[in-house]
């Protein structure tokens, strides 16, 4: 017996050390009542009540927490069921607000997210359903933080994670979309043979625009090799005849310097005719000047004859 007392004592301090000090973690707070009223709330760290007469109610995460919203059938303004399901992100700012606001605002929160989904979903047709999930999560989370702004709540988004609609419609949505994406490959592949036809002709009248260039441009360089061979062909017979006139002037002047007169150049031209009218040639060209000299010996051989005759 002399070892229970102390025992119990001890015990009883822990129990009071217990009752007394609160360790309170990070990010989590705890709320106080003092003989059943609302105190204070217990901040992260060591804090103190008295033992009785402090009563911690309940302790709040302050972290963003998720609540899954089960699966829930809607029907569309087009009379489709639907099953959509969604998931919401919240915070709790007020931890008063949260305990005595609301007895259980998780709760309150699907419920509220559900009846807003019908509404919402009760005014959009199927296709509208499927492609407005943005438009359905803003529209939830709107609807909830007006609602749970009293509980000490704030919503921070909300998900739509899956919307499915009737295996019926669903089979007539991948038939049409595999209708859809048939007559997109149809299309793109009338597209892409139009575009191979386009870039054929293209290239075919490249081709031509081309090979006309370049007959064009080899009829023009034949032309001028032309007119540049008639223009050194003319300016070598140019220089010919210029190389025989300069050389018959020179011959010419050779002979006048030797002292020769016009009739012993005449006489030398028709020596020179007569060997010239012995050759092959059946045409003879006779000077100006030796067919004048001609004509003097003619008329000197009748007056020879006339005289002879007196």
């Amino acid at each position: 017996m002399e070892y229970v007392i102390p025992i119990i004592i001890v015990a009883l301090v822990v129990v009071f050390i217990a009752m007394t000090v609160k360790i309170i973690p990070q990010q989590r707070v705890g709320v106080v009542e003092r003989l059943g009223k609302f105190n204070r709330l217990l901040t992260p760290g060591i804090n103190i009540l008295i033992p009785i007469i402090d009563h911690v109610r309940t302790y709040h995460d302050l972290r963003i927490q998720q609540a899954n919203v089960p699966p829930q059938t809607v029907i569309t303004k087009d009379n489709v069921q639907v099953k959509i399901d969604t998931i919401i992100f919240y915070q709790v700012t007020g931890p008063e607000q949260a305990t005595y606001g609301i007895s259980d605002y998780v709760y309150g929160v699907r419920n509220i997210s559900t009846a807003t989904m019908r509404q919402i979903i009760g005014k959009m047709e199927l296709d509208e359903t499927l492609s407005g999930r943005e438009k359905i999560s803003t529209d939830i989370r709107v609807a909830l933080d007006e609602a749970t702004e009293k509980w000490g709540v704030r919503i921070e988004r909300v998900e739509v994670i899956d919307i499915q609609p009737p295996n019926d419609i669903q089979d007539a949505m991948d038939k049409q979309m595999k209708a859809e994406r048939s007559k997109r490959a149809m299309v793109l592949e009338a597209e892409a043979a139009k575009q191979d036809m386009i870039l054929r002709a293209e290239g075919d009248k490249q081709s031509q625009i081309l090979k006309a260039e370049g007959e064009k441009e080899a009829r023009i360089r034949q032309a001028e090799g032309q007119r540049q061979a008639q223009e050194l062909e003319a300016l070598g017979e140019a220089k010919a005849i210029q190389s025989i006139a300069e050389a018959e002037k020179l011959r010419i002047e050779m002979l006048r310097s030797a002292g020769l007169d016009e009739n012993v150049l005449t006489y030398r031209s028709l020596e020179t005719l007569s060997d010239v009218a012995n050759g092959a040639a059946n045409k003879v060209f006779i000077p100006t000047r030796a067919v004048e000299t001609l004509g003097s010996i003619g008329a000197i051989g009748e007056m020879l004859k006339e005289q002879r005759k007196s």
